[in-house]
């Protein structure tokens, strides 16, 4: 176990350097540290190499799961903050169900009933304090699902264990797919090019203030569409 850990924590490190990008500077490093070496060691604890993922990958996201949670659990993020997200959240997931393609900012505020400066307002302190993602669980049916959960297990014998996984990749896939071009190219660059908020700035010719703004408009749009559909997975 203990060779394991020394190995792999230039993972932890790595995943708390891209975390620590969007904090405030009063949050503690060691602390993300820490919250991420519990990670590991849990990853280390439930890793099963049948289910054809690499270690690195399974680890990365429990390290980074690991963080999130604690940081979910300083609770330093206002709660009018949180509650501005889950609102928004709910104005994408009700606006783009009716119109089937992806809701406009003014369309968004006018369903909120607030001005496009109060919309802007509230977009910027969410994504100043966002400690959300796609790594954040999802809840189906009244469980909570990790986004590793949802990877492919050629181990699995429940059929109805893979309908939902691939229904909920094939959601994902289509809400992606509808998201406005310069969201889509965040998302991108971020999760798969893991690239930083400041290099995707760079590329974009914008500030990071913007791309972590675009960023959180996408993960509303995301976890929306998710919402919405949640009853196809009971």
């Amino acid at each position: 176990m203990n060779e394991m850990i020394e190995k792999h924590l230039p993972l932890v490190h790595q995943v708390v350097n891209r975390v620590a990008k969007g904090l405030p500077a009063h949050v503690s490093r060691e602390d993300l540290i820490s919250m991420g070496t519990v990670g590991l060691i849990g990853a280390i604890e439930r890793f099963e190499a049948d289910k054809g993922v690499k270690f690195e990958t399974f680890a990365t996201w429990r390290i980074r799961g690991a963080v999130l949670d604690g940081l979910r659990e300083m609770d330093w993020v206002p709660r009018q903050v949180r509650q501005w997200k889950k609102e928004i959240e709910r104005a994408f997931e009700t606006v783009e169900y009716q119109k089937v393609e992806s809701a406009t900012d003014e369309e968004i505020a006018g369903y909120l009933g607030i001005s496009m400066d109060e919309y802007h307002k509230r977009i910027s302190q969410i994504s100043a304090g966002a400690v959300f993602s796609l790594e954040e669980a999802v809840h189906v049916s009244g469980e909570e699902h990790g986004f590793y959960d949802f990877l492919p297990d050629p181990a699995a014998e429940d059929p109805g264990q893979i309908l939902t996984r691939e229904e909920l990749r094939r959601v994902l896939e289509q809400t992606i797919a509808r998201l406005p071009e310069k969201e889509k190219l965040v998302v991108a660059l971020y999760y798969y090019e893991e690239m930083s908020v400041k290099e995707i700035a760079d590329i974009l010719g914008v500030t990071s203030a913007r791309v972590s703004q675009l960023h959180a408009k996408a993960i509303c749009r995301m976890r929306g569409a998710l919402s919405r559909r949640k009853h196809e997975f009971k």
